[in-house]
């Protein structure tokens, strides 16, 4: 199974553009988060009915699976807690989001919403529970905070991290969690775009400007992922120890280029 994942977008129309463009060379893409952006001029609800647009287009492309950043969020709960209400709606259209899980090929997918609050965590701890129960294969979380203390939490200066999601991994020991939320980590020293946990893989591909997005790939079948930025291309094999530092990719993989170079699909 190949995977392409993405996060904090942040209503990057040009970004969107490039993601619909290699969609369909992927049996899943994963948006982990921040879809708007708070701090543009353009209304968060004008935002939301423009991504929704995106969303529709990616689903009709190729398996599409979302869930909800801090960005997101546009309205609250009974309990006073934030939640993106407009990310919740798409599981009624066969796109898997918030509070989520289903299984695709050998993997089981759960998409985890952003919390607000300890009903929203707890709800999060629950799902993750529940999950846990029906993993048989390749188990994956999409949770756009990366964990606490991790290089793929680091912003320079402090870890801006997810502390529940440093534990629950601790206890259940997924085997991949694709994340997002802070955008310097894979750029600045001290910081990655990857890290191991005990047997856990952890991602998050960071936040760059104009087209394409920072974005990592990973190939299942291939034991591989691959991370393609204006900073370089790095990779590392999932079959093998995390060693640091991370390597730089000198040519792609086979795997990963495409013998016609005018189909133009070439997400590298």
């Amino acid at each position: 199974m190949r995977c392409l994942i993405v996060a904090d977008l942040h209503y990057s129309l040009p970004q969107y553009d490039w993601v619909m463009q290699v969609a369909d060379w992927f049996d899943v893409v994963i948006i982990a988060g921040d879809h708007l952006d708070l701090s543009s001029p353009v209304d968060i609800r004008a935002q939301s009915v423009v991504v929704r647009k995106y969303v529709d287009l990616l689903q009709a492309k190729t398996r599409l699976i979302t869930c909800s950043g801090n960005h997101d969020l546009d309205s609250r709960d009974g309990n006073g807690e934030k939640v993106a209400g407009w990310i919740s709606g798409l599981g009624q259209h066969g796109i898997p989001s918030d509070g989520q899980s289903f299984a695709c090929e050998d993997a089981l997918f759960t998409v985890c919403p952003w919390w607000d609050g300890p009903v929203t965590r707890d709800r999060v701890a629950a799902q993750l529970a529940a999950d846990a129960s029906k993993r048989s294969g390749v188990w994956v979380w999409v949770h756009h905070a990366p964990p606490d203390n991790s290089p793929t939490s680091w912003a320079g200066d402090k870890y801006l991290g997810d502390a529940p999601l440093s534990e629950w991994i601790a206890e259940f020991s997924p085997d991949l969690v694709f994340s997002g939320h802070v955008h310097r980590s894979p750029f600045t020293k001290g910081g990655s775009w990857v890290d191991r946990i005990g047997d856990t893989w952890v991602f998050n591909a960071g936040h760059q400007f104009g087209a394409p997005p920072a974005h990592i790939i990973v190939d299942t079948a291939e034991h591989e992922a691959i991370w393609l930025s204006a900073a370089g291309v790095q990779s590392v094999r999932l079959d093998q120890p995390l060693t640091r530092p991370v390597p730089a990719l000198r040519a792609l993989p086979a795997w990963l280029t495409l013998p016609d170079p005018a189909a133009g699909r070439n997400p590298a």
